[in-house]
């Protein structure tokens, strides 16, 4: 038996899952990047029977009006220009006056999220129909990859004891399968992105979402999104003010407000961001998470790490996506990065520190290697196999990975042992995603306990 057959057995034969499960729709923002992204693909039926193909998935609108605007569809092989909207629900067409809003004349295509037994007809002011697709709570789901709760106690629960009574060479197949498909869900994800923008905004992405991570996750995507390699490919040198102008961190009076060299830095970014706002700044705002953050973890850092990959993008890109890949170079690139105030700075308002701070840190390299580099080496580098991503090894446990140990061997000390390298804490959680967070009986009912037993190595 193979993870995957493992979940089907699970899941598919328990009567906890005999009603279909209908995802929680996260924000429309959130709804929208993952549309940008690719994540639910290109093609697509309408609700009435036609097929849709997305060719260009077009631009974010920085103001008033549809969401994306100069995309291009091909729908029933007639190509068609335009904007795209994105609602929650079909009816929110209506809810918010689209229908009579000159500024949705354009309007293309109309993507709902949530099937509705009344059916909406969606037309702009002039009265012309507008091909509608809603996205299925599968396709949903699948593109969310997160299950349907945030956490579980961290407290055992009933798989402890089948998991103590496999041998280790039994538990170590286990939680290779579950690391390799977790990989796999990686690295489809990332070419769905590429597909839809190309490998550069797919890892440009990629690591601006490995940088939000956990709090800012989203909001560092959306930056990636809006503020592109492609728009930096003629101004090399406004790179900085520009990722910082559109994360919404400057504003004129900041560089008075400062001094010294804070002052001249500020000052800099603010005139160059003048330049340019006119280009790239929006009325919707992005929703950053500022407070309960670390300093390493501030915004302001995550959004200067950027800036300096993005200046040197062509460097970093080639470590990155090298074939064969090499996990160390990747590493000691990142850890080479420098910045002359982001070496000494945690924010754009804060005081010299004393000592360095790494632009990149370890950790964070480990965490873009483990989500995104390692997994698509493995489907594309014949030299790069499941045993040298094993080797890799962390010295920090995060909450979720401390938290599913707990609930899978009973204790952290039992749990320490599996989750050393990088494969087994992946592994771990995406065991943790599939059937803890997935079970809503507190672990009574859920049926994994009694599968593994029927796990072979």
């Amino acid at each position: 038996m193979d993870y995957v057959s493992l979940l089907d057995s699970v899941w598919k034969s328990s009567s906890m899952m005999s009603e279909p499960i209908w995802p929680i729709l996260p924000a429309e923002l959130e709804l929208q990047a993952l549309w940008f992204a690719g994540a639910f693909g290109r093609d697509f039926s309408t609700i009435d029977g036609q097929s849709v193909r997305v060719v260009q998935f077009g631009e974010w609108n920085r103001g008033a009006g549809p969401d994306f605007q100069q995309a291009a569809i091909v729908l029933d092989g007639v190509d068609f220009t335009g904007a795209l909207e994105l609602d929650p629900h079909a009816a929110d067409w209506e809810n918010h006056q689209h229908a009579t809003n000159p500024a949705y004349r354009n309007v293309v295509l109309h993507v709902s999220f949530r099937a509705e037994d009344r059916v909406h007809f969606i037309r702009n002011d002039v009265h012309r129909q507008i091909p509608q697709v809603v996205i299925s709570h599968e396709a949903l789901a699948l593109a969310l990859l997160r299950p349907r709760r945030e956490t579980a106690i961290a407290r055992s629960g009933r798989c402890v004891a089948p998991l103590q009574a496999m041998p280790p060479v039994v538990v170590n197949a286990l939680l290779r399968e579950a690391a390799e498909h977790r990989a796999m869900l990686k690295t489809r994800r990332f070419l769905q992105t590429a597909d839809v923008h190309g490998r550069d905004a797919a890892l440009f992405q990629a690591v601006a979402q490995t940088l939000g991570y956990r709090s800012n996750a989203l909001p560092m995507q959306l930056l990636a999104q809006r503020a592109t390699l492609k728009n930096f490919r003629d101004l090399p040198d406004a790179v900085e003010a520009i990722l910082f102008g559109c994360s919404g961190f400057l504003s004129a009076d900041m560089h008075e407000k400062a001094v010294g060299w804070t002052r001249d830095y500020l000052s800099e970014l603010w005139q160059a961001w003048w330049k340019h706002r006119g280009n790239f700044e929006s009325t919707r705002p992005i929703p950053w998470k500022m407070h309960g953050q670390r300093p390493a973890n501030h915004p302001h850092r995550r959004v200067a790490a950027l800036a300096v990959l993005a200046k040197h993008w062509p460097a970093f890109r080639k470590v990155a996506l090298a074939r064969p890949f090499s996990a160390k170079r990747v590493i000691e690139h990142l850890a080479a990065l420098e910045h002359p105030f982001w070496q000494k700075h945690h924010t754009l308002a804060s005081s010299a520190t004393p000592q360095e701070i790494a632009i990149f840190g370890k950790s964070q390299a480990l965490e873009l290697i483990a989500n995104h580099l390692a997994p698509l080496a493995l489907q594309e580098d014949a030299n790069f196999d499941y045993e040298k991503f094993a080797t890799l090894r962390s010295s920090t446990i995060n909450e979720k990975v401390r938290r599913a140990g707990i609930r899978l061997f009973g204790s952290e000390i039992l749990a320490k042992p599996w989750q050393k390298t990088l494969t087994h804490q992946q592994a771990l959680l995406q065991i943790y995603r599939d059937f803890c967070l997935e079970d809503f009986s507190d672990c009574a009912q859920c049926p994994f306990p009694e599968q593994l037993a029927q796990w072979q190595t």
